[in-house]
């Protein structure tokens, strides 16, 4: 009778152990499909050069406020409050929007047929990128239509003087109304950017010594 007592038991704390492990793996699979991951996409086509690319440029980190300097989503209501930045609790960007903004603005600058070197890489003479993040936002005018903007100040330096100095801003209309849609909307706008940047080097070029 103690046997068969026993036995029960074990088959009883057996069963439980199945069910708890299937419980805690549920609970994982949930937790890590809840938390969204997004990012600007791999680059597509190569972007148009422009009509006397530079032949090389230094391309210092892009630059920006603290909010920016983090893996965090924000979006504004327009509608309500524009001056309150809300965070999206399931969603991140997969690497800080400034580290996504660099490294985009490279890519594009490569494709256009400039030679990108770093600024720990970069050689005497070659003029210098630097650019600065005034706007970098998700924002709704009501709940079902939001935009993604991109504001940057892009100087251009040959050394430490000033060569030029320009400012470029482009909105993108969201496909959805929530974080997909505004990374996708901010992918958008960057691109677009960079095509400016791109554009602006070629008619500034660097002036003969």
């Amino acid at each position: 009778m103690r046997t068969t007592v026993t036995q029960t038991m074990n088959r009883l704390l057996f069963a439980l152990a199945i069910g708890a492990a299937a419980l805690l793996g549920g609970c994982a699979a949930t937790k890590s499909q809840s938390n969204s991951v997004y990012d600007f996409g791999a680059p597509g086509g190569a972007a148009t050069p422009p009509q006397a690319p530079l032949a090389a440029l230094v391309v210092a980190d892009v630059t920006g406020s603290p909010a920016l300097d983090n893996e965090r989503m924000f979006y504004r209501l327009e509608y309500a409050d524009p001056l309150q930045a809300r965070t999206y609790a399931r969603s991140r960007w997969s690497s800080t929007p400034l580290e996504m903004l660099t490294q985009r603005l490279k890519s594009r600058i490569a494709q256009s047929g400039v030679k990108v070197l770093s600024v720990v890489d970069a050689a005497g003479g070659v003029p210098m990128l630097r650019v600065e993040v005034d706007d970098f936002s998700h924002s709704f005018e009501s709940v079902s239509a939001s935009h993604g903007k991109l504001t940057v100040r892009a100087s251009l330096f040959d050394g430490h003087r000033l060569i030029d100095q320009r400012s470029f801003s482009r909105k993108s209309a969201a496909p959805s109304a929530d974080a997909g849609g505004g990374a996708r909307a901010l992918a958008t706008a960057s691109d677009a950017v960079a095509a400016d940047i791109i554009g602006w080097l070629a008619a500034v070029g660097r002036p003969k010594q």
